[in-house]
């Protein structure tokens, strides 16, 4: 009897452990990182090309959101201080050769390029562009889970000039 029930709580403990260490690995909500607070340089600010807003893509799911402005520079793409978007593992910054991304779907065959990985949830950050990428090829950010290949939000671009 004393067997079974000493079995029963250290099987409790072991369990609650394992699956609390489980979920600081795998769901980085838990401990999220600071808003960011990057600025544009005198430089990245000469010529600003683009413009767009990211949006909730599909408002029945609670999780997978964002919000903000997003601008394109010479060079550079800036995530505006209003940025934010629902934390998850592993998020990108894409520029995608589609406009009206809308679901997980959308980016099936596209060419994207990946800017790299997403430092933060909420705040201003910014990401280098690729020399030689022709930007009017690409009309459209994505952030999008790498991990579980899921849109989490996506920007229409409006170029400028």
């Amino acid at each position: 009897m004393w067997r079974s029930a000493l079995t029963f709580v250290a099987g409790g403990i072991l369990g609650t452990g394992f699956g609390t260490a489980l979920g600081f690995f795998l769901f980085p909500y838990v401990f999220p990182p600071p808003p960011a607070t990057e600025q544009l340089t005198a430089a990245e600010q000469t010529t600003r090309l683009a413009k767009g807003s990211f949006i909730h893509a599909n408002p029945s799911d609670p999780v997978h959101y964002g919000k903000g402005g997003v601008a394109v520079y010479d060079g550079v793409v800036f995530l505006e201080p209003d940025f934010e978007v629902g934390p998850g593992p592993d998020l990108h910054v894409y520029l995608v050769p589609k406009q009206g991304v809308r679901s997980s779907a959308d980016l099936a065959d596209a060419k994207f390029v990946d800017l790299g990985k997403l430092r933060s949830f909420k705040g201003s950050q910014k990401y280098a562009i690729p020399a030689g990428t022709d930007l009017k090829a690409y009309p459209s950010v994505v952030i999008w889970c790498q991990q579980f290949g899921v849109l989490i939000s996506p920007a229409d671009l409006a170029f400028e000039g």
